[in-house]
């Protein structure tokens, strides 16, 4: 083929190929290839999601005009079989400048414009007030390779004791509280991901780590008792990461989580 001509093939092949990234875009949400339904509390989740059609719109942008430029450059000075020498360019330091502030003024408005959502998800002082007036943490998680260990506190309502109750991989919470938790990592670098409640938070050896969420998970007329949904490992955290896989057990009411939990309790104590 002649060069001019595969010039022109392959910058019509890379124009469809950003035009087929584009509509697969536009219509993942149709065919659920989207984001999982969000349960979290109003106000958290939204704002999670709100941040990241905020990016994704900022980044689209830029692909859009990479891709522009990509093409253009590819049927303008690609190969046409002629025997001219490239000309070679040692730099543009006012392009340079250019292309280094936009993305710089771009990252300061992002961290600016999040910051709310940062304080309000991530600072104690920021957590729903009937969260913060409990004495100790609803339960304490603890990662570790490759596996979710929960304690619940018992009926004293401390950690550390006989009473408390021990679970693997299989998180349980009531509809509808706010839920603090305490999070650890006994090895290495874990990542504490609910997506369904939007809530990605790293587990830090050496760190004991407050972390706050509540779930909407179904509606009062709705027949089932409880919802299940994905807890994950979010970090690459060594050969069995891909394993690091539990459960998170939304109760409909309080009164069906306290049954369970005196289930979860007797059946601990059965085992021992």
């Amino acid at each position: 083929m002649h060069p001019a001509r595969a010039r022109l093939l392959w910058s019509f092949v890379f124009f469809l190929m950003a035009v087929f990234c584009g509509v697969l875009c536009l219509f993942a949400p149709a065919i659920g290839w989207w984001l999982p339904e969000d349960v979290s509390c109003p106000g958290f989740g939204s704002d999670i999601d709100h941040l990241f059609n905020l990016i994704l719109g900022v980044t689209s942008v830029t692909f859009v005009g990479v891709q522009v430029v990509l093409i253009f450059a590819m049927w303008r000075f690609g190969e046409d079989g002629s025997a001219r020498r490239a000309s070679f360019v040692h730099g543009n330091h006012k392009l340079e400048a250019i292309w280094t502030a936009i993305p710089a003024l771009l990252l300061v408005f992002i961290a600016f414009y999040q910051m709310n959502t940062w304080v309000k998800i991530k600072f104690p002082a920021h957590f729903p007030k009937s969260a913060q007036d409990r004495k100790a943490p609803f339960a304490e998680v603890l990662a570790g390779q490759f596996e979710w260990r929960v304690t619940y506190p018992g009926d004293d309502g401390a950690f550390g004791t006989r009473d408390d109750v021990h679970v693997l991989n299989n998180f349980h919470i009531p509809r509808g509280e706010p839920i603090v938790i305490s999070l650890r990592s006994r090895d290495v670098l874990h990542s504490f991901f609910l997506p369904n409640f939007r809530l990605k938070q790293d587990a830090v050896p050496g760190m004991s780590i407050p972390v706050w969420f509540q779930g909407r998970a179904f509606g009062d007329n709705e027949k089932v008792e409880t919802r299940e949904y994905d807890l994950i490992c979010a970090e690459l955290c060594g050969w069995g990461h891909y394993k690091m896989k539990g459960q998170l057990t939304v109760h409909k009411t309080r009164d069906d989580f306290n049954e369970w939990l005196k289930k979860a309790k007797a059946a601990e104590e059965a085992a021992d």
